[in-house]
């Protein structure tokens, strides 16, 4: 009797590209507010808005934006 194989899976399945260092960045500041118990939208657009890293055109973060870079990033 053969041993059952789960099915071969890529770590990054969706990505079309080798994230760029401001990625990088908004990851690990997402990881942050998330290990500081944000839960809600308006708790991780607080925790950018306090963090380093900048929306890509600058400014401020708002749900708008944060919301449209994530579907643009497909997250």
């Amino acid at each position: 009797m053969s041993t059952y194989q789960f099915p071969a899976l890529e770590v990054h399945q969706t990505r079309d590209h080798e994230p760029t260092e401001w990625e990088y960045s908004l990851a690990d500041a997402l990881e942050s507010i998330f290990a500081r118990g944000a839960k809600e939208l308006p708790q991780v657009i607080e925790g950018l808005n306090n963090s380093r890293v900048r929306p890509p055109h600058g400014g401020a973060w708002t749900e708008q934006n944060f919301t449209a870079l994530m579907q643009e990033l497909g997250a």
